[in-house]
């Protein structure tokens, strides 16, 4: 479970917004644990001998959030769910670059497709679940990114999207479900 939320995050991301240059640095330094404590936990859950770091994870993140200063930041948990977002696009785009790596110099897998040695589903083959549970589920898709690439809590995720915490636990528990016949196929 996450820290009380500092009232400093959300003046440091107004600071930001204003055009403080100084803002994104502290911001980060405030939240740099809890976003490498979620980078961590991505990375476990990927394949063995997976080449990108949680530091280095951040460190991409901070350097697309430097982009990112005209949103309209809400506060603590906004700007988790916003990163979460982005380093998922980081690992989608690292798996990306990977496997076109491995089709320029691979033949055969010595596995099934879309799978990991170790038998868990591929990050591109959840983030195609992902993006087809967007399409027909967004609210749900945006919980489970929420849950699973912000590491946030009901009640935060509730909050980002002005829902009961109830409905958040009941989309979550729909939303394993489907991801989890469609990864598998069934």
């Amino acid at each position: 479970m996450s820290a009380p939320i500092p009232e400093s995050v959300t003046l440091w991301l107004r600071n930001w917004q204003a055009g403080d240059a100084g803002a994104l640095e502290r911001l980060t330094e405030l939240v740099y644990a809890d976003l490498r404590r979620l980078a961590a936990s991505y990375l476990r859950d990927e394949r063995p001998g997976h080449t990108l770091q949680a530091t280095a994870l951040v460190h991409e993140l901070y350097l697309k959030l430097a982009s990112a200063r005209e949103t309209d930041w809400k506060g603590r948990s906004h700007f988790i769910a916003v990163s979460a977002q982005m380093m998922r696009r980081i690992l989608i785009d690292h798996a990306r670059r990977r496997n076109a790596r491995k089709r320029q110099t691979d033949g055969d897998l010595p596995f099934a497709p879309g799978q990991t040695p170790d038998c868990k589903p591929d990050l591109l083959e959840i983030d195609l679940a992902l993006n087809k549970m967007t399409t027909e589920y967004p609210r749900h898709a945006r919980i489970v990114e929420l849950r699973f690439f912000g590491g946030l809590e009901t009640p935060e995720i509730a909050e980002v999207l002005d829902v009961s915490s109830r409905t958040v636990e009941r989309d979550w528990h729909f939303a394993k479900a489907w991801l989890q016949n469609e990864v598998s196929g069934s």
